[in-house]
């Protein structure tokens, strides 16, 4: 059996995001070795209760959680609430979180564990890129020790937040320039395929189906989400973005990839955070990202149902 693939979740919770949380946990293709948070769909404080929520219901007990940047590297700090509700996780009724919070921040943790494991780490942040940006920026010396970033945002296509640039980049664009120019590889999870996972009404069945705590809590988590994209967006069924990085991990043909130049908009008035995706290589730029083009959806969402029929 393969070993599993070391691995951190850097998220923004988010009601893609716990079950990210969820599917990173479970699966024995990935070890997961810590959880950090970062400002994004909420702030950086209630992003943190939200991964100790999750953790506590799910009864993950043994994956560290750390605080990481509250602010983007420039410029204020644009949330989701929009999207996720004033918690950044509404719909379920929380108990109190169980689960504490690491003394080191998500940078500490990530540099750590970096210079510690004996083999390259994989990173998957499916939120804003601000905490890898400064791990990249503080220490260059460990680029070897990152085996790849697999990051959910961007777009080939159109974004969500403004016209042209996707939620997690539009938060802070500078961080994501820093990442994608690395020279680290990376391969972007943009919404052109996470919009092929849609949590339609025979997902939320097969999950109610499931009989359990976890899937009834999944079920509304999905139906508070799928409200907002109505509203928002005028989608019928929510697209699952976050789970779609952490699968490209646990099994790479499940998401299709092709290499090809990605520049980060930093600068254009109605442009900022766009993902220059350039799909027919007009610019003669090197390849720098592996960029995802299809996901094969009934198998992704049987991969999460599995992943969530492991919890109580």
């Amino acid at each position: 059996m393969p070993m599993a693939t070391p691995m951190i979740l850097d998220c923004d919770p988010g009601h893609d995001d716990a079950l990210a949380i969820l599917l990173a946990a479970s699966h024995p293709a990935i070890d997961l070795l810590a959880i950090t948070t970062v400002a994004g769909n909420q702030t950086m404080e209630k992003c943190t209760i939200n991964a100790r929520r999750i953790c506590s219901a799910a009864g993950i007990t043994d994956v560290p959680i750390a605080k990481g940047a509250a602010e983007p590297l420039l410029g204020t700090l644009h949330i989701g609430e929009y999207v996720h509700g004033v918690s950044g996780l509404d719909g379920p009724e929380w108990g109190e979180p169980t689960v504490g919070v690491s003394s080191e921040s998500a940078v500490e943790l990530i540099v750590r564990l970096l210079r510690e494991h004996p083999e390259p780490i994989t990173l998957v942040p499916v939120g804003p890129l601000t905490n890898i940006a400064l791990v990249l920026k503080s220490h260059p010396e460990l680029k070897p020790k990152i085996r790849e970033i697999v990051l959910m945002g961007g777009s080939t296509e159109r974004g969500n937040d403004t016209p042209y640039a996707e939620f997690n980049i539009k938060v802070d664009p500078e961080a994501a320039d820093i990442v994608f120019r690395s020279g680290v590889q990376v391969t972007m999870v943009g919404l052109n395929v996470t919009h092929q996972a849609l949590a339609v009404p025979e997902v939320l069945e097969r999950l109610s189906g499931l009989g359990t705590r976890m899937g009834d809590l999944c079920v509304e988590l999905l139906t508070f989400f799928s409200a907002s994209y109505l509203r928002t967006w005028g989608f019928t069924s929510p697209p699952l973005h976050d789970a779609v990085a952490v699968a490209r991990v646990i099994d790479p043909t499940l998401v299709e990839c092709i290499p090809v130049p990605v520049v980060i908009e930093t600068m254009g008035r109605f442009t900022s955070g766009a993902t220059c995706v350039d799909l027919h290589h007009l610019t003669g730029e090197p390849d720098n990202a592996l960029v995802a083009m299809k996901l094969d959806a009934p198998r992704f969402w049987d991969l999460m149902i599995e992943a969530v029929s492991t919890y109580e």
